[in-house]
């Protein structure tokens, strides 16, 4: 048995390899990308059903989520064609959505599928917060560390990647992708580990600042955001993310990086 994990495991190495955009951080990703964004998508319709979205023809607040995420989606989408990446988005659907929620939360789907809860709008206060925010989302998704972590959960279990089994008919994969992603009856937070979260702040404000937002803005967010941590229970967009410290800590590390992207919006 020892043996047939150690294979897995070599063939996994072997077949998986990919690089990050940006950082060129070496990965694992096993699973093919359009069987990632199809289990994505039910995921996500199913949550709009029991979710409230906000209509961005009657809320401020919900036009303002569509047009961060455009902004972001439409710099992200320039930079990976500069770099010849467009194919790792080339299927993306992208959509932006405020849900009537009073969790402090946000999360992008792989495929491009992006909602905000109403309860974090009270902490980014501001559209280039939110900005932020929903750059980090995309990063992650950009970054696909989704796939990545299902991807290192499928060989500790010894389950066939890769394109030998249909992944989204495979209930034992079906359940390692929810708790990849941390879905339960109310999809949540995404379940990344502190390095990808790191990662995916480094990514979030340069993606902010390709947007026209001033990515200096996300150390007083963080702030904001730690300080609303302070309580009991903190919100589950940082419930298991880096020590604050250490998250402001590497923004001011990366900062001269991201305002080198920024063109103001005019």
């Amino acid at each position: 048995m020892q043996k047939k994990f150690l294979l897995i495991g070599s063939l996994a190495l072997m077949m998986g390899c990919a690089r990050v955009p940006i950082t060129g951080r070496s990965q694992l990703n096993l699973i093919p990308e359009s069987t990632m964004q199809s289990m994505a998508l039910q995921e996500y319709q199913t949550f709009l059903t029991t979710n409230k979205a906000i209509s961005s023809a009657t809320s401020k607040d919900a036009e303002m989520v569509k047009r961060v995420g455009q902004r972001i989606s439409a710099a992200v989408t320039r930079y990976m064609a500069q770099n010849n990446l467009s194919a790792e988005v080339a299927n993306y659907k992208w959509e932006f959505n405020l849900v009537d929620n009073k969790e402090v939360n946000a999360w992008c789907m792989p495929g491009g599928k992006v909602v905000v809860y109403t309860g974090l709008l009270p902490v980014t206060q501001n559209e280039t917060a939110l900005s932020c925010v929903m750059g980090h989302e995309i990063a992650h998704a950009i970054a696909r560390h989704g796939n990545e972590r299902m991807s290192q959960q499928l060989v500790s279990q010894g389950i066939q990647v890769a394109g030998q089994v249909a992944l989204n008919r495979n209930p034992t994969a079906q359940n390692v992708f929810l708790q990849s992603f941390g879905v339960g009856s109310n999809l949540g937070l995404l379940a990344f580990s502190r390095k990808d979260e790191l990662e995916a702040d480094h990514l979030g404000v340069i993606f902010m600042a390709m947007a026209g937002y001033n990515p200096q803005e996300a150390i007083p967010f963080w702030k904001r955001m730690a300080s609303a941590s302070t309580g009991s229970k903190p919100p589950e967009l940082t419930s298991t993310h880096p020590s604050d410290d250490r998250r402001i800590a590497q923004l001011q590390a990366v900062m001269p990086e991201a305002m080198k992207y920024y063109q103001p919006i005019k």
